[in-house]
């Protein structure tokens, strides 16, 4: 099992920059992959970044170019830099582990962009 806790949501103008963590309660190494997903309103749950535990990332097209995942093994802690937000980045953000097969989930953080 592992316990994840998010920060870093809020409100920004368009084009401002967040950065979100999640710290996970064990060994990140010891996770086959973490990631951040996203929920916009009326709209489905979505990749947006992961990290596998050899460092392998996927970023979603929509965000590819603007925002980064990365990780600090010694915090036990993966990131997500948001730069160039959008209004249509607005969503509660969710980092998510998954422990093969298990998938666990953070309590979500909310990211607003405003036009």
């Amino acid at each position: 099992q592992v316990q994840l806790v998010e920060s870093g949501g809020g409100l920004v103008q368009a084009g401002g920059s967040l950065r979100l963590s999640c710290a996970a309660s064990r060994n990140i190494f010891s996770i086959n992959a973490m990631g951040w997903y996203r929920q916009g309103p009326g709209k489905q749950r979505e990749l947006v970044a992961s990290i596998t535990s050899g460092g392998t990332t996927i970023t979603a097209d929509s965000v590819k170019g603007r925002f980064t995942i990365s990780r600090d093994v010694a915090k036990n802690t993966v990131y997500l830099q948001m730069n160039s937000l959008r209004p249509e980045d607005t969503a509660i953000y969710y980092c998510n582990a998954r422990i093969w097969p298990v998938d666990y989930w953070g309590q979500g953080t909310q990211v607003t962009v405003s036009s």
